[in-house]
């Protein structure tokens, strides 16, 4: 079991931005997140290190629609980072143009046996990480790495997401939280006791690191 270490910081989405560029300079398996928050971190990294010929990139989960759509989490990395790297890790994406259960079970033989170094999630005002969502049939998954299901937010596409063992198999977990919205969610996610309600609060139940990178708002409602 381990304990969340908090950092409130001005800017996050750049130190954090500068860890995924020492991942990729490392040569690490980088799981990448989406939602509207991790792009300026990208394109940090993307400044402070070109060449991620050594690193891999992998997701912690999809919005099943295809990979050009706006919503599309490897069309963000893609726009944000990939396209401004002068050398491309390996890259693998989930298939999100597939039907949810196909998709899913291409990625899991993809990513099955794969050691995951560096876990990059968000967290939604619900609580939810990748895309296990308060009460839904993913977040209790615990046979399989990735599993399909609906979404428990907006937008309403059906997602594919790693379970819960998957992420808690991380050597590492970082989330990057910006935003009053979130501040709920910070605080009953890393300041409270752990519970399937708050699915972010089960990444305390593995034994990796978990940092979380906050600004100023997204640790309004922390004790100081």
């Amino acid at each position: 079991m381990s304990e969340a270490q908090l950092h409130v910081l001005d800017d996050p989405a750049h130190v954090v931005g500068e860890l995924i560029a020492a991942a990729a300079e490392r040569g690490e398996s980088i799981v990448l997140t989406g939602g509207s928050t991790p792009g300026r971190a990208y394109e940090h990294a993307a400044e402070l290190q070109a060449d991620w010929s050594r690193a891999s990139v992998w997701w912690g989960d999809e919005r099943c629609v295809p990979p050009d759509d706006e919503r599309s989490n490897y069309g963000l990395a893609r726009r944000t980072l990939l396209d401004l790297l002068e050398q491309q890790p390996g890259v693998h994406r989930i298939r999100g143009e597939l039907k949810p259960a196909d998709a899913a079970a291409e990625y899991e033989q993809a990513i099955d046996g794969v050691e995951l170094d560096f876990l990059l999630l968000g967290l939604g005002p619900d609580g939810h990480v990748a895309s296990l969502f308060p009460g839904s049939p993913q977040l209790f998954e615990r046979d399989r790495l990735v599993t399909s299901g609906p979404a428990g937010l907006e937008p309403f596409v059906d997602r594919v997401t790693l379970t819960l063992p998957a992420l808690l198999s991380a050597k590492r977990i970082v989330l990057l939280v910006t935003g009053e919205s979130k501040a709920a969610a910070v605080e009953r996610g890393f300041a409270r006791s752990m519970t399937d309600a708050v699915p972010a609060s089960l990444l305390r139940t593995g034994a990796a690191p978990v940092d979380v990178y906050l600004d100023p708002a997204a640790a309004s409602r922390l004790a100081s």
